[in-house]
């Protein structure tokens, strides 16, 4: 498995593009949604525990996000907005979507989380390749149901090979970056997977490991290295 470099090796200069697609909880921005919505519930304790044994591989990552969502029944959808206000960029995080979008390289956001939130943060990046879990709302309360299927591990690792195929980029030249468990096939199935701040399991098992800022990724060998 590679490590960081010391220092940043010469920019990738081919015109071919790479797709990377990145996490979102805890790997785009600093937080994990659904605890700043628990928080909201009254339910942060219990929540935060569910997330930390689903990120370290221990429950099921579906099941662990029903029993995490049916506790935010009865919040008012408006509660997204101060969510969104709430939630922070990781450092270098805007660095390196703004160095991607330069080099003409796709960027895709899969997350665990949830569209309500992903949505308009994507927007504001200008990312326009997304896909996270819908939360069920009836007369503008959420039910603490999940709408739609659930985004899991396989269901990343779909959307990788979907994204790679809409834009018509070879799956040895994509690149994904995550954190938990939930990222573990999307991460086996990129051309280079990178763990970002990760959990030691997903440590484990990607190309290569990073700490720090997110933008610290393109010293790696995938971003310096053309063709």
């Amino acid at each position: 498995m590679s490590t960081l470099p010391d220092a940043l090796s010469t920019p990738a200069t081919s015109a071919a593009p790479r797709l990377v697609v990145m996490d979102v909880d805890s790997t785009l921005i600093t937080a994990e949604v659904i605890e700043l919505l628990a928080a909201r519930a009254g339910s942060l304790d219990a929540v935060a525990d569910i997330t930390d044994r689903a990120m370290r591989g221990e429950i099921d990552f579906a099941a662990s996000l029903h029993q995490r969502v049916a506790t935010l029944a009865g919040l008012s959808t408006s509660v997204f907005g101060d969510v969104l206000a709430e939630v922070e960029l990781t450092p270098g995080a805007v660095e390196l979507v703004a160095e991607l979008d330069a080099r003409g390289w796709p960027v895709a956001l899969v997350s665990g989380g949830f569209v309500e939130v992903v949505e308009p943060l994507a927007a504001s990046l200008g990312i326009t390749r997304f896909r996270a879990n819908g939360l069920e709302a009836h007369d503008g309360v959420l039910t603490g149901q999940v709408r739609g299927p659930v985004i899991d591990r396989a269901a990343k690792a779909i959307a990788l090979r979907e994204f790679a195929a809409e834009a018509g980029i070879p799956l040895e030249q994509t690149i994904a970056i995550g954190d938990g468990a939930n990222d573990l096939d999307m991460l086996d199935q990129a051309g280079f997977g990178i763990a970002f701040n990760a959990k030691p399991l997903v440590c484990g098992q990607a190309d290569a490991v990073v700490r720090g800022r997110l933008d610290d990724v393109l010293a790696l060998a995938p971003f310096t290295l053309a063709g």
